[in-house]
């Protein structure tokens, strides 16, 4: 018989605390909180950290004092609390708290999910037993018909008006919002030995989105021949029989007139046909596809005089596009062709992805920091790394990491957002997908690409695609607005030296003293500062010198403040510039001042 107030169905939850601190316990009430979810008993005898933590929230302190005070929290006995009493606090009682995050941020003296934090014995969070309570107003989904134990069933779909899934094996279903937990238990009975580990894990959470997060009004697509199809779900789940099992999870759908061919959908959009899914949540591509099919939101209404796709009192919708060069961004950088500028900006719009190689001090890094904070809108859309031979896809992308607990000092490892990631997921949120987002990756030919890029390698030259990411197992695409630009120093290594994967995956822009924009690019600057020209011919001139462009030396050595103090151009040139030279003649036997210092350069002019 379930505990009096228990929620029927639902089994204990269980807190592990670190360094064998103890465990806590707990159940769901059917009584609900104050802010709408279940209440949660913490059950007598669980362990609870007597610290709190800074980031705790005044209420919740005001609770600890007040359960401490009352004794419902006592000490803990000695063999829980070795080092200093009283680290660790007991449930002397049954402590019913106003939900499960409530209860966990008890135990552990710091705010975190109660949801995801409580687990069974077998590992499920409670999250798994709620029904569900929130949904966006209104989504958007893909549901694949095409290839349904070998049948194609689009065709039946749109002539018939409805969507659904393959659901043989499960038993009849009673409640109309069935939690996940209520599905995982019908697939792992319904689907032994018929499905692996793997397929009953996807099928699970397959089911709950068609049969809980979905709801009439919201967007539906499917695809069939190369075709795009989209409707509007107007009808609740129901369970019926069908031939073979292979459609008796059925919603009505409205289907719209027409359809659209792959070759011309949104980019965010033909991202998500490639993901290894039955049932996708395409409500991030919602402004997409309302752009596509001229519909306004969930009545499809359109206000006489507004453009399709856009309501009488909403702003239009916003494109990504980056913003045109101008002359004033080209005299800021000092580049006397904005034609050049321009070649950058269309290849930025087509590639999405550009390297700028040369020899050190042409200007590679501060280009491209410019430009990508010019096109970007600021630098909070511009993120810079630097490869170097150790770096791993691990650093870049995701990976487990050591972190310490700061009270218990024990390590564990955690899956960690590197960058690219970081930056990935601020350019797809919702309101900022018509915001250019640059990754500046210095240094690039400095690490293993392959390595580093994993999976991802494949993204940069298919961006309309996405792969099953390697730790976390989530299906990844890179965001249409993140451009990345990498540099490389030539002196390191060629562009010859290059493998085909990277060049086929990068458009290449030299920088180079012998070419505009660099050359000249001195002068120009020495002009604007008011000094003299010297310093620029005598960079011409050593550039003149040196036989292999790709050690040519840059102008950005000689753009500094402190180059212009006195003896400032003697030094400047004697620790930077000559021994970048001498690792040039490295066992040459060549007298590098003599060639290439500031007297030799001098007197070659007079």
């Amino acid at each position: 018989m379930p505990q009096p107030g228990r929620l029927a169905g639902t089994p204990d939850f269980h807190l592990m605390l670190p360094e064998g601190g103890g465990e806590a316990r707990g159940y769901l009430l059917t009584e609900f909180g104050r802010n709408g979810t279940h209440k949660f008993v913490l059950r007598e005898g669980s362990v609870v950290v007597a610290e709190a933590w800074p980031g705790l929230n005044d209420h919740a302190r005001r609770i600890r004092a007040e359960l401490r005070a009352s004794g419902a929290l006592a000490d803990a006995p000695p063999h829980l609390d070795p080092l200093q009493a009283p680290r660790r606090w007991l449930a002397a009682q049954d402590i019913v708290c106003n939900s499960s995050s409530a209860a966990a941020a008890l135990v552990f003296g710091y705010t975190t999910s109660g949801p995801e934090s409580w687990r069974t014995t077998e590992g499920h969070p409670l999250a798994d037993y709620l029904s569900t309570s929130w949904r966006a107003p209104r989504k958007a989904w893909l549901v694949k018909g095409s290839n349904v134990s070998g049948r194609n069933l689009v065709q039946l779909w749109l002539e018939e008006g409805f969507i659904s899934l393959s659901g043989a094996h499960l038993p009849p279903l009673e409640e109309s919002d069935p939690t996940k937990s209520a599905l995982r238990r019908f697939v792992e009975e319904g689907y032994e030995g018929a499905a692996s580990y793997h397929q009953k894990r996807g099928l699970v959470d397959e089911l709950h989105a068609f049969l809980t997060q979905m709801r009439v009004g919201d967007v539906v697509a499917t695809i069939g021949a190369g075709r795009l199809h989209l409707g509007r779900i107007t009808g609740d789940a129901v369970q019926s029989p069908s031939p073979g099992g292979l459609s008796n999870l059925r919603r009505a759908v409205d289907w719209r007139a027409g359809s659209h061919p792959d070759a011309e959908l949104p980019e965010e959009v033909r991202q998500k046909l490639s993901v290894q899914h039955d049932v996708i949540d395409l409500t991030g591509a919602l402004e997409a596809i309302d752009r596509l099919t001229g519909s306004t939101g969930p009545t499809g209404t359109e206000a006489a005089g507004t453009p399709a796709g856009q309501m009488a009192d909403e702003p239009p919708v916003r494109e990504l596009s980056l913003p045109d060069v101008t002359s004033d961004l080209a005299a800021e950088l000092l580049v006397r062709d904005p034609e050049w500028l321009k070649d950058i900006h269309e290849l930025l719009t087509d590639e999405k992805q550009l390297v700028f190689y040369g020899p050190p001090g042409t200007g590679k890094t501060y280009l491209a920091m410019k430009l990508a904070e010019y096109f970007g809108g600021g630098p909070e859309q511009v993120k810079i790394v630097q490869f170097h031979p150790s770096y791993a896809y691990e650093d870049f992308f995701e990976g487990y990491r050591p972190v310490e607990d700061p009270e218990t000092r024990e390590v564990a490892f955690r899956l960690t957002a590197g960058p690219l990631r970081e930056l990935a997921d601020l350019a797809s949120r919702e309101g900022n997908q018509h915001v250019p987002h640059f990754l500046i990756i210095d240094e690039i030919n400095r690490a293993n690409l392959a390595k580093v890029f994993g999976e991802l390698y494949f993204l940069l030259e298919y961006r309309r695609r996405s792969v099953r990411l390697t730790y976390s197992g989530d299906d990844f695409a890179l965001p249409p607005n993140l451009f990345v630009i990498g540099t490389m120093n030539t002196a390191d290594r060629s562009i010859a030296l290059v493998d085909a994967a990277m060049r086929r995956r990068f458009a290449f822009v030299e920088l180079s003293p012998r070419t505009e924009p660099t050359a000249g690019l001195l002068a120009r600057w020495l002009e604007r500062e008011g000094r003299d020209a010297e310093p620029a011919h005598l960079l011409d001139a050593l550039n003149a010198r040196i036989g292999d462009a790709d050690f040519a030396i840059g102008p950005s050595y000689l753009m500094k403040p402190g180059v212009y103090r006195d003896g400032g151009l003697e030094r400047t040139w004697r620790t930077k510039i000559l021994p970048l030279l001498e690792e040039y003649h490295y066992g040459e036997g060549v007298d590098i001042p003599a060639r290439y210092g500031l007297d030799a350069l001098r007197g070659q002019g007079s």
